[in-house]
């Protein structure tokens, strides 16, 4: 609280609107195929006041398309009015001067400016009734318009046979529907008032683990007096494609949040950085707990090439699209991992299986002991293009609660920097972990942050690490650092998953402390004895936490971590 103090403040009762769509009273929806159920709701970015212009997720108008376009739409650079239904009707809603102070939250204490989105997509839309303490405007639909940059990262990072899922809709490499596609709306209201443009800012200045902000607001229009611009705070786990246009954040976001803001700390403010296009991410049915986020100055650049190409588009409307801050002297806040400790981790291959690794000296690498599979070699790729070839020269058993494997590399990695190893652990502090996850080597470790909320000890010695950061299948390997020492806490091995109904936990995993490993590591270094990681299997049999998390068979089927 004492830290939060002196910080700008944020609150609500600037930020974003409530975009809702449907059929007009009493009009006919022939011409749309599938027939929509609605009002649809969906998160809106106000960026400008005269004209009120709204940037919005292109998915809330895909029931809306004419039939006759359901099959050429994706080849189009842009999708204007006469493509949809033409009874198709649009409100803004945003709060109302006298209730803004009530409905503002006071954390984190800076401003957004006019800014943040409000309501977003989701099928429990499906209230009409409009709230005393929001403003309704009509509204109408200038055009659509896909982020090519954001589709061409997005086709080569999400493999179609990798079975990815995005808020329910099977996502192929190839078959992307409205996934890319953003829409711009015109406020009709003349009595509209907005306190100015937003702030946005490049991508491109963006850093892996640089904390953001996300507003949106849960379950689209249910209930949303209560749930109107929800905040949420996490990190740049990942980006990939030119400029950044593709962003991976693990800030937590609910269904209902599409569309909404993604902010970066400058200074004293925050700036628009991107759009939410998926809150929601599962790899072959495994939630990896990310979200999908699309640069904004990339989504301004694909609207502002098309509205420059329109002779009937007033001049107004072009202004908004010139909102990106130049990159030229600004510096995002950071507070996450530096290049050092990214290269301290590296891939680890052994056939089609990867996971990731730590480097402990230049020819020494651990990992997992399910990571190398019972090989005797493997490959290990460093940042940014190092290979060697490695030969595993211990792996723990398949019974003990230690998971470890030691990795002799050929020769040394050119990248090596040696991690700072901690020798205390502090329940509550701010960690992250840096680990391969569900990409491999194709845009390099993820980071992810969250606090170590469990030292687990047996005989008043830390034996297990337990974190709330998000761990996906890869990531076994990886390294956990303190965020404000940047010392190595321990070697991620696990998260957690119920075998009895199939759901895997990614915010709920656990490290090894490298106060168990450091000895072991010394000895093999110094001595070329591995004596010391032989121990780690009698170590194990104290720990027990894997028997110790199954269930009974005879209640439900086991759950293993």
């Amino acid at each position: 609280l004492s830290r939060m103090a002196g910080t700008p403040k944020l609150t609500a009762e600037k930020v974003g609107c409530i975009v809702l769509v449907s059929h007009s009273p009493g009009a006919s929806a022939e011409a749309v195929s599938p027939s929509p159920q609605g009002p649809w709701s969906g998160s809106g970015i106000v960026l400008a006041q005269h004209p009120g212009i709204v940037l919005c997720h292109g998915l809330i108008f895909s029931p809306f398309l004419l039939e006759s376009e359901q099959r050429h739409w994706s080849q189009r650079e842009v999708l204007l009015p006469e493509s949809f239904s033409p009874d198709l009707q649009l409100q803004v809603l945003r709060p109302n001067d006298c209730n803004r102070k009530a409905l503002g939250r006071s954390w984190p204490r800076r401003d957004l400016g006019d800014s943040a989105p409000a309501l977003s997509f989701n099928p429990l839309s499906i209230q009409h009734e409009t709230s005393s303490s929001l403003n309704c405007h009509e509204a109408e639909l200038i055009m659509m318009v896909p982020c090519l940059q954001f589709q061409d990262a997005f086709s080569k990072l999400f493999s179609a046979s990798d079975q990815w899922h995005f808020e329910g809709n099977d996502v192929g490499q190839d078959d992307l529907p409205f996934l890319h596609c953003f829409a711009l709306l015109r406020i009709l209201d003349s009595d509209f008032r907005s306190t100015g443009p937003v702030s946005c800012m490049s991508a491109k200045l963006l850093q892996k683990g640089d904390p953001v902000f996300t507003c949106g607001s849960p379950f689209g229009s249910f209930c949303p007096d209560i749930f109107l611009n929800t905040l949420s705070k996490g990190i740049v786990s990942n980006m990939s494609g030119e400029g950044n246009a593709l962003i991976l954040t693990d800030a937590r976001c609910l269904p209902g949040t599409e569309g909404g803001g993604v902010f970066a700390t400058v200074g004293a403010g925050f700036h628009l950085v991107g759009i939410i296009v998926a809150p929601l991410c599962w790899k072959s049915n495994e939630w990896v707990g990310l979200t999908l986020v699309c640069a904004i100055d990339h989504i301004l650049e694909s609207i502002r090439s098309v509205l420059s190409g329109l002779c009937w588009c007033p001049e107004a409307w072009s202004d908004p699209m010139e909102l990106v801050t130049k990159a030229h002297g600004m510096t995002v806040a950071r507070e996450g991992p530096d290049q050092p400790m990214l290269a301290a981790v590296v891939l680890v291959e052994c056939g089609p299986i990867w996971g990731s690794g730590i480097i402990v000296n230049p020819r020494l690498v651990l990992t997992c002991q399910h990571v190398v599979a019972g090989a005797s070699t493997v490959r290990v790729r460093s940042q940014p293009a190092s290979v060697a070839k490695g030969k595993v020269v211990f792996t723990t058993k398949d019974s003990s609660s230690y998971d470890v494997a030691l990795v002799e590399l050929e020769e040394s990695l050119p990248t090596f920097a040696k991690p700072v190893l901690a020798s205390e652990f502090c329940t509550g502090e701010d960690v992250f972990v840096v680990g391969f996850g569900v990409f491999g080597q194709a845009c390099g470790p993820s980071v992810t942050s969250g606090i170590l909320s469990a030292v687990i000890r047996v005989e008043g010695e830390p034996v297990m690490l337990q974190t709330t950061c998000a761990v996906q299948g890869g990531s076994s390997g990886g390294a956990l650092f303190a965020t404000s020492s940047g010392k190595l806490l321990g070697i991620v091995t696990s998260n957690t998953r119920d075998n009895s109904i199939g759901v895997t936990y990614p915010h709920l995993n656990f490290s090894i402390p490298i106060t168990i490993l450091q000895p072991a590591i010394l000895e093999y270094i110094h001595e070329r004895s591995l004596c010391g990681f032989r121990e780690l299997d009698q170590l194990g049999d104290k720990v027990q936490i894997d028997g110790k998390c199954q269930r009974d068979a005879v209640e439900v089927p086991l759950s293993k971590l």
